[in-house]
C-alpha cells in the first residue's frame, strides 16, 4: 500500500505531513510526486505565511526512501533517472516554496527524510531524534543532485563523515554540526514548531519571502550587481513597509496583508 501525502491548514500555517503508516514514514514514489504537488499548491496560496513539514505519528519524521520499491521502479539506470527526478522535484518544490519552511522532526530522519529536511529554512527536532544516511550499509550512493543541498546545509566534512561511516548522529551531534537548527524535550516539538511558525506570521510575509530570496543569492559568490542592489529596497514601495512603520511610532501591533 502506497503512502501519501496529507495537508491541513490552520489560519495562515500549512502543515504538511508525511504518512506511510508501518514503515515510518518512509517515502515512496507516490509520496515524493505529493510532495512536490502539495508544496507548489501551498506556495501559490497569497493567504498561508508559513508551512510546517513533519511525519505522521512521533516515532519518524521519515526513515529514508521506500526500499521495498526499489526492486521495481530503481533495478535499471532509466527508471533509476526517472525515480530521481521525482525527488528532485519533490525537494526542488521545498527550496522554491515561497513561504518560510520548518521541517517538525520526531524520531528518526534518515535518509531521504533528512534531504527533505534539509530542504527547509528551518528544523527542530527532540531530544531523541537522530539523523544519518547509512546507505553504504546497502550498497548504494547519494543520488549527487541530492546530496548537493546536504553539502550547502552542513559542508563536506559533515556529510562525508556521515556517508563514509554510514553513523546515526544523536540530536546533539545533529545540532553541532549544523544539521539542525533548534533542539527541544521530545513532548515539546509540536508546541515549538507552532510557536516558531506563529512568529513568521506575525512579520510581514514580503519581507520573508526577500530574506529567503537573498540568502540564496548570497551564497553564490558573484557579486551582487548595482541593480540588484536596487531591488532589494523594493519594500519601500509596499504597504506593509508603512504599516510596520507606523505601528512602530505609534507603539502598536501591525497588520500586514502582503501588499
Amino acid at each position: 500500500m502506497a503512502g501519501t501525502v496529507l495537508c491541513a491548514r490552520d489560519g495562515a500555517i500549512a502543515t504538511i505531513t508525511l504518512s506511510n503508516p508501518g514503515k515510518l514514514n518512509a517515502v515512496d514514489l507516490a509520496m515524493w510526486k505529493g510532495l512536490a504537488s502539495t508544496l507548489a499548491l501551498v506556495s501559490a496560496d497569497n493567504d498561508i505565511r508559513c508551512v510546517i513539514l513533519r511525519g505522521e505519528g512521533e516515532e519518524a519524521f521519515a526513515a529514508g526512501g521506500d526500499l521495498e520499491e526499489f526492486l521495481t521502479q530503481r533495478d535499471t539506470v532509466e527508471r533509476a533517472m526517472a525515480y530521481h527526478r521525482e525527488v528532485g522535484a519533490a525537494l526542488q518544490s521545498i527550496a522554491d516554496c515561497r513561504h518560510p519552511t520548518i521541517a517538525l522532526i520526531h524520531g528518526a530522519c534518515i535518509g531521504g527524510g533528512l534531504e527533505i529536511a534539509g530542504q527547509c529554512d528551518l528544523r527542530i527536532c527532540g531530544q531523541s531524534s537522530r539523523f544519518g544516511a547509512p546507505i553504504n550499509k546497502l550498497g548504494f550512493s547519494m543520488y549527487p543532485a541530492e546530496m548537493a543541498g546536504l553539502l550547502r546545509l552542513a559542508g563536506a566534512p559533515t556529510l562525508l563523515e556521515m556517508l563514509l561511516e554510514g553513523r546515526i548522529f544523536s540530536a546533539a551531534e545533529a545540532f553541532a554540526k549544523g544539521l539542525i537548527t533548534r533542539i527541544v524535550a521530545d513532548n515539546a516539538v509540536l508546541d515549538e514548531a507552532q510557536s516558531t511558525a506563529q512568529r513568521i506570521c506575525a512579520g510581514a510575509p514580503l519581507v520573508a519571502g526577500w530574506h529567503k530570496q537573498w540568502v540564496r543569492r548570497l551564497e553564490n559568490s558573484k557579486p551582487l550587481a548595482d541593480e540588484e542592489l536596487r531591488a532589494s529596497f523594493a519594500f519601500l514601495d509596499t504597504d506593509d513597509y508603512r504599516e510596520g512603520l507606523a505601528a512602530f511610532l505609534q507603539k502598536r501591533k501591525p497588520e500586514f496583508h502582503g501588499r
